[in-house]
């Protein structure tokens, strides 16, 4: 409940002017009123023609009118509103707690101005609008028109033209920007920002000592060419899908096989610079670009249809056999919250059982949208994730294989020969061993079928088991002809090694001829369907004309899919290329110019610098959707190569930096910190893409990364060799919904239910435990530690020096050579006294070994290596 409330207060401040009761601010009933009703009111007097008390609250003179209890407002009298009565008694609403005091205040002030409404109401109750004109005027949902670029004063300071609209404000409150950061803190920075990687100590080097004036702009190039980039910036992207490599939704979370060709496709997508309205096109409706039946497929083909794993990300019960009325609908419903929120920043999702209470998205909206989707799921002919695959086998694959399978006979056929002959031969041996006047029964017995055989052929069997000569009993008695067998049966295996290995992939296709019918569910309920309704755009987005096809006769699905995708990257669209912009501008300032980034409605925070918005999206359409190059216009600014450097006043004005007066500190993501370690210790694998790095419960219940080996009692077994597939980048590693990698979970790895639009950076305690006990961060920080010696020999100062570089991308200042030098002589002395104390052997400690790697554990869990400045 406590929750629940704060919502209600946040939707309430956020849908309401700040006013207070002694304002002589107009209010009105459609801009002012209407909202708060709606949240708290409108589910019982007036929506779905509900009228409790006979009251509906949905129109001015409606409440003048009043209901059972007579007028609920009397225009002008406050004290005769019983309407405002009740709701400060707190009667009213029934749930949710009291109204806020500020929201009384401006139905009050209402009340007292005389309940005037901004136009004349409709006669016709029924005729009215779910959506108000005050609806179509928020800011999110009118259409992107790109602004001038304002003019400053300090056109020194001007890189990019988000300067000038950061200055317009900043001069406002008599800010400027941060003196720029220094080289190793830019290079560093931006390094993380697009690679996901530190720098190496020879970047590091050159890029402080580049003086050409194109230094900046050449680096962020070479950065945006590496093929780390796809990977940096598709791990953003998969959490907005809500990726995984398992089906979730019951405990027993079967896997995902197939599911890593959509992570890779991503990542070579963004590695291209794909245009990203085709990227989009292509995740919604791939299959759609593609003619049926999918085979012999060419490279582009094939990647259309693995992008619509966009659309399969979402937690599956269907696959642990959970009936696909419960589940199969729960897909439907999860995947319109990952769509909406990703793409359209909008969460439509609270619209599925009843009007959405904050934003204007009807029930009828959702089903709606619900209705581009439906046919490639169609819950009442659910096809499991297994039913859904596309194997990949080529008619050339199926030649090569029907040719393996030839030769692979007629080592067969000799080998079946061969065991009628050892057989017949071995029978014979052992009837001779039985008396004379049984031996025609017996072979009588062998040519009878078992399901044939008479008594009197079982008594003799029984009386003589030697007579059971079948393949599984061979080698008793001929060990010799077994042992020939065996070697046809793996001469068999060996041809049939070589047969092209078929390969298949996850993806969202529809059934031809299936065209199912949406209904909408009363209260969300699959059991209480209602009217048909048919695909359409949000009514509050209709502005921008579009028409999507029931059935488009020209192609061999429905086409709704395809149609939609086009729509909403038509450029027009109010919504997508501002979601998209604005999660661009968080990854690089740890804040969205709207900082609730998959929520752009009522409840989600408002732009903070609104033209700038607006001009990058308008920027970024017109550039072809092209990704680097919004990159450049924002790393090349003056803002983002600022550092990081307070001042009383901006902390005074503006002290959470919404305003950007300096750059922002960031933590490391737990994937970037893991591969951090990795880098930093030399023991990354950076080799690209593959199948999904294997996660395990080891002994103490942690899950780490490790090929599962556990014997009858579910103890561990021997260690399986992953030959190096352990070190690759987190990105690689198994997201198992049911077992998240221990060395990551503390550092607020997301929950992909369903997915994840806004990481959330904590600071708590099992971090700083993590680092200190976790078994990776001690095995790395020796690691560490035998890099140092072999790249820096014996000499200390040249360790120590190597570590700054390697850790905090920085040389070590000369006091910080002492100090780490002092630190390494101290625990020497501190371990050799223990180990000489020891009287065991095999407990003594090495005292380099363990100074050493305690340093280097000290380092890496440093605040310097763990967040970017």
């Amino acid at each position: 409940m406590p929750c629940r409330w704060m919502l209600l207060c946040c939707a309430l401040v956020c849908s309401a002017p700040v006013l207070s009761a002694n304002e002589a601010t107009p209010l009105n009933f459609e801009r002012h009123v209407r909202p708060l009703l709606k949240s708290h009111c409108f589910h019982c007097h007036g929506e779905n023609g509900v009228t409790e008390g006979g009251l509906d609250l949905r129109l001015q003179r409606l409440m003048v009118k009043g209901g059972e209890s007579g007028p609920a407002v009397v225009p002008g009298d406050v004290a005769a509103s019983v309407l405002l009565e009740r709701v400060r008694s707190g009667d009213m609403p029934p749930k949710g707690g009291p109204l806020p005091k500020h929201d009384l205040e401006i139905l009050e002030q209402w009340i007292a101005q005389g309940a005037k409404t901004a136009r004349p109401e409709p006669d016709d109750v029924t005729q009215l609008s779910d959506i108000s004109e005050e609806d179509r005027d928020y800011w999110a949902f009118k259409p992107v028109v790109r602004p001038a670029v304002p003019v400053t004063p300090y056109p020194e300071l001007v890189r990019s033209p988000i300067d000038a609209f950061l200055l317009a404000r900043l001069e406002a409150e008599g800010l400027t920007f941060a003196p720029q950061a220094e080289r190793y803190t830019l290079l560093r920075r931006l390094s993380f920002d697009l690679l996901g990687l530190p720098p190496t100590k020879e970047q590091l080097e050159a890029f402080a000592t580049d003086s050409s004036p194109d230094a900046i702009p050449r680096m962020i190039d070479e950065l945006l060419a590496s093929s780390h980039y796809g990977e940096r910036w598709g791990r953003h992207w998969l959490d907005v899908a809500g990726y995984a490599d398992s089906d979730g939704y019951t405990e027993r979370d079967p896997e995902r096989p197939y599911a890593y060709k959509y992570r890779d496709y991503v990542i070579r997508s963004l590695n291209a610079n794909k245009p990203f309205d085709r990227f989009i096109i292509e995740q919604l409706a791939g299959d759609e670009l593609v003619q049926p039946p999918y085979a012999n497929l060419s490279e582009q083909d094939l990647d259309c249809l693995i992008a619509t794993g966009f659309l399969r990300t979402v937690p599956d019960g269907t696959a642990s056999g959970v009936a696909p009325k419960e589940a199969g609908n729960a897909v439907v419903t999860e995947t319109i919250k990952v769509v909406s929120t990703g793409l359209l920043g909008l969460t439509v999702g609270c619209a599925e059982c009843h009007n959405h209470r904050y934003d204007p998205i009807t029930q009828v909206d959702y089903y709606r949208l619900r209705a581009v989707f439906e046919p490639a799921y169609n819950w009442q002919a659910w096809r499991p994730p297994a039913q859904r695959r596309i194997s990949l086998y080529t008619d050339a694959d199926r030649a090569a294989a029907a040719e393996v399978e030839a030769q692979a006979k007629v080592v067969l056929d000799d080998r079946q020969k061969k065991l009628d002959e050892f057989l017949n031969a071995t029978f014979e041996k052992q009837v001779a061993e039985i008396p004379e006047e049984r031996r025609e029964l017996a072979r009588q017995m062998r040519a009878t079928p078992a399901k044939d055989q008479t008594e009197e052929h079982k008594q003799l069997l029984k009386e003589f088991p030697n007579l059971n000569v079948n393949p599984g009993t061979l080698y008793l008695y001929d060990p010799k002809a077994a042992k020939e067998l065996k070697e046809l049966d793996e001469q068999v295996a060996t041809i049939r090694a070589t047969k092209p290995v078929e390969d298949y992939v996850d993806c969202l296709t529809e059934v031809a001829g299936q065209i199912p019918e949406t209904k909408l569910f009363n209260r969300g309920d699959v059991d209480q369907p209602k009217q048909t309704v048919t695909p359409a755009e949000l009514t509050v987005l209709q502005n921008v004309p579009v028409s999507l096809p029931l059935n488009d006769e020209m192609l061999p699905s429905t086409g709704r899919r395809l149609a939609y995708a086009k729509h909403l990257t038509s450029g027009q669209h109010p919504l997508v290329a501002r979601v998209l912009v604005n999660r661009v501008w968080m990854q690089h300032f740890g804040r969205g110019l709207v900082a609730s980034a998959g929520d752009f409605g009522v409840l989600g925070e408002r732009p903070s610098h609104p033209e700038l918005l607006d001009w990058l999206a308008a920027e970024f359409v017109d550039s072809g959707w092209d990704l680097k190059h919004l990159h450049r216009v924002i790393l090349n600014s003056t803002a983002y190569q600022q550092s990081t450097q307070h001042t009383s006043h901006g902390d005074t004005v503006d002290p959470d930096n919404h305003l950007l007066s300096r750059q922002s500190i960031r933590r490391l993501e737990a994937e970037t910190m893991r591969d951090a370690l990795l880098a930093a210790a030399g023991q990354l694998n950076d080799n690209l893409y593959g199948q999904a790095v294997p996660v395990m419960e080891d002994d103490v219940g942690q899950f780490i990364v490790g090929k599962e080996n556990k014997d009858g009692e579910a103890k561990p077994g021997a260690v399986i060799p992953l030959n190096g597939e352990e070190y690759r980048r987190s990105l690689y590693v198994q997201v198992r919904r049911s077992r998240p990698l221990a060395v990551m979970e503390a550092f607020d790895l997301p929950t992909l239910e369903p997915n994840c639009t806004s990481r959330s950076s904590s600071t708590v305690t099992p971090q700083s435990l993590m680092l200190m006990n976790n078994e990776f961060t001690v095995t790395i920080s020796q690691r560490m530690y035998q890099r140092l010696e072999a790249e820096s020999g014996s000499d200390a100062a040249a360790r120590v020096k190597q570590a700054w570089w390697l850790i905090f991308g920085r040389p070590a200042t000369e006091t910080e050579v002492i100090a780490a030098c002092g630190f390494i002589d101290q625990q020497v002395k501190t371990l050799t006294a223990i180990a000489n104390a020891e009287a065991d052997p095999k407990k003594k400690v090495d005292p380099q070994l363990w100074a050493w790697t305690s340093l280097c554990q000290s380092l890496l869990s440093s605040n310097e290596f763990l967040y970017v400045d």
